[in-house]
């Protein structure tokens, strides 16, 4: 029995002119968008459709603007039945509509809501991520703890993005020291990546506990597939529990191999990404090999 997962991309995935084919050739996106510039207050599409780069990399634009396009794309599968669904960081909340547990309109604030805290956190610590290459986890999680013992500054692993690509997340000079410790251990490179802050690490605790209060007070339905979250890269299925995941991803990892892992174990057959990009698609390919169907919409 073949099982089709459904996966969404996170921040990064943006570019000046998303979402405008889907909004030019489907009436039920263009409704879609327009409900979405109601809801934010602005006109997000006019951005998404022909804003600058620089624009469209501003957070607070970014995250809803990948989470609609993502919907949008889901929407135009025609009887998408998911046997499990997952997604990249901020993608996690595409995934929850996908699976029901979030209606589209409280997603789409949680979202907003999420955006806005996390560019307010990125303001009160200034903080970057580094994407380190071709260096073991366990090496790079040994790394980040010694720097953290030895200077107290904030370095932490980040975003598992697949075997060999691992993005830690802390202080500028948490991880300008973590650069050349990783350098020095054999990575083929350590990059500063043109990020607003360190996301998925405990600097963004003060967003964290403004998202939990809307987290709390929305309404999580039970799904109709399980989810498989960043912070626990397993199957959840119970409202309560996906609720806490979604909070603790903030300040947590993003255990993307491990997600993918476990879905292909669990029987994961076809995966097809729904969002700008292809990002996912790419990392997919290389945890899981090519003999999985991989694909996507945009």
């Amino acid at each position: 029995m073949s099982m089709h997962a459904f996966v969404f991309p996170g921040q990064g995935a943006q570019f000046s002119g998303m979402g405008k084919n889907l909004y030019d050739t489907h009436s039920a996106v263009k409704e879609l968008f327009e409900q979405a510039n109601d809801i934010l207050g602005f006109r997000i599409t006019d951005t998404m459709f022909t804003g600058s780069d620089e624009a469209l990399k501003q957070t607070n634009i970014t995250q809803p603007a990948i989470f609609l396009h993502s919907i949008a794309a889901y929407k135009t599968i025609e009887n998408a039945q998911p046997s499990m669904v997952a997604g990249h960081s901020l993608g996690e909340f595409s995934a929850l509509v996908a699976n029901g547990v979030l209606s589209f309109e409280d997603a789409l604030r949680l979202v907003s809501i999420r955006a806005i805290a996390m560019q307010k956190a990125c303001e009160l610590n200034p903080s970057t991520m580094a994407a380190v290459l071709n260096l073991a986890d366990e090496k790079v999680e040994e790394i980040c703890l010694a720097i953290q013992n030895e200077t107290g500054e904030i370095v932490v692993p980040a975003n598992y993005n697949c075997p060999g690509q691992l993005v830690i997340s802390g202080s500028i000079k948490g991880i300008d020291i973590a650069c050349i410790k990783m350098k020095e251990a054999g990575a083929k490179r350590a990059l500063v990546l043109p990020v607003g802050g360190a996301f998925h690490s405990p600097l963004m605790t003060p967003a964290k506990e403004e998202l939990a209060a809307a987290i709390q007070s929305t309404t999580f339905h039970a799904p109709n597939c399980a989810v498989y979250q960043n912070v626990v890269a397993k199957a959840i299925t119970d409202p309560a529990t996906i609720k806490n995941n979604l909070i603790e991803q903030l300040t947590g990892a993003v255990k993307w191999t491990q997600c993918v892992q476990q879905m292909v174990t669990d029987g994961a057959t076809h995966f097809t990404e729904c969002g700008p990009g292809k990002v996912l698609q790419g990392l997919i390919g290389k945890i899981a090999g090519n003999s999985i169907m991989v694909d996507g919409v945009n």
